[in-house]
């Protein structure tokens, strides 16, 4: 199949007009390389998280079967977008799913049921953005050290080596405050100054 037909098929799989549906729009559409490296994209439901990931798998026309990856992108007041990538191996297609996890919940379902190899992922994306996976067996820490506070990949999150170390604001190699081209120390975006945060506060 054609990506624009993995889009479509899965679309019309999940499509359904009972009362009991959860609200919701279902979009379909492409991303990649340009031609020849195109695969399928759908953007859907928070409430669908799941059911989309088990009909991509299970459906044989799509047969989704490997796990690739999974995490999220913070999208400020929108919410936290998270990203699934599924591949057949039989079929030989790529899809990418997306969904939006409001901020001021940031719940989703966890697909460690249909696929084990989500587990690792899942977590991680946890600990970085604050999303919690319900039913998720094991959501024990990963990556960050214990009594770690807050969340890495959150944008309000504050870069606290940054405050510790000037940050040169370099652009082009050698450009820094020791290179030819010195330009004044400056912070990155988001980053309070020293005397507002941190150990000289």
């Amino acid at each position: 199949m054609t990506p624009e037909e993995v889009g479509e098929r899965l679309v019309a799989l999940l499509t359904d007009d009972s009362p009991d549906a959860p609200p919701g729009e279902i979009v379909a559409g492409l991303s990649g390389g340009g031609p020849g490296h195109e695969r399928a994209v759908l953007d859907v439901p928070v409430a669908r998280w799941w059911e989309t990931v088990g009909t991509a798998k299970h459906n044989g026309a799509l047969g989704c079967d490997f796990f690739d990856w999974l995490s999220a992108v913070d999208e400020g007041a929108d919410g936290f977008r998270v990203v699934a990538h599924l591949y057949s191996t039989r079929r030989r297609h790529a899809l990418l799913l997306r969904t939006l996890v409001p901020r001021d919940e940031p719940v989703i379902e966890s697909v460690t049921e249909l696929f084990a190899g989500a587990d690792w992922h899942e977590r991680e994306t946890h600990e970085m953005f604050g999303i919690t996976f319900a039913r998720h067996p094991d959501m024990r820490p990963l990556l960050l050290p214990p009594g770690f506070e807050g969340h890495p990949l959150r944008k309000e999150f504050v870069l606290a080596s940054r405050v510790a170390k000037a940050w040169p604001g370099a652009k082009e190699p050698g450009e820094s405050e020791a290179g030819t081209a010195k330009r004044a120390p400056m912070r990155p975006p988001g980053v309070p100054a020293p005397n507002e945060w941190g150990p000289q506060a």
